[in-house]
């Protein structure tokens, strides 16, 4: 699956949708907002080439690497300090290639997917710097 939405997840609902028994490894990154001295974070996408780019990142993370499942969930919206934010589950038959997949799909969302992060705090707000769109995650 891939989603972009305004809505939270179950992380364990998407690994037990992941599971299956030919996987030694279920590799999982899970990035919510911290507390940099924010109160709300506002995340904006270009929701239709958002989806798209995902749907390219998980493809090429299938043939780069031998995984059997990728999952990719991001939100938007306005957040509060420690709501999840991005969901990336891998699933393969070893760790190591699970877990340079997932690396790879995260470093990927940040080059390349159109969704961008401002910060709302008490001294005002600012728009997150980051590689070409997606920030540090």
């Amino acid at each position: 699956m891939i989603s972009v939405t305004r809505d939270d997840f179950d992380v364990n609902a998407v690994i037990d949708r992941v599971r299956r028994p030919d996987m030694g490894a279920l590799v999982t990154f899970l990035g919510v907002v911290r507390d940099d001295g924010i109160e709300v974070m506002e995340l904006e996408a270009y929701e239709e080439v958002a989806v798209k780019e995902l749907g390219t990142i998980r493809d090429e993370a299938f043939a780069k690497y031998p995984v059997t499942a990728v999952e990719v969930i991001h939100r938007i919206g306005r957040l509060r300090v420690g709501e999840n934010i991005l969901l990336i589950v891998v699933g393969a038959g070893h760790r190591k290639e699970a877990f340079d997949a997932c690396e790879h799909i995260l470093e990927r969302i940040k080059q390349s997917v159109p969704i961008w992060k401002k910060e709302i705090g008490k001294d005002g707000e600012r728009w997150v710097p980051g590689e070409s769109f997606g920030g540090d995650a």
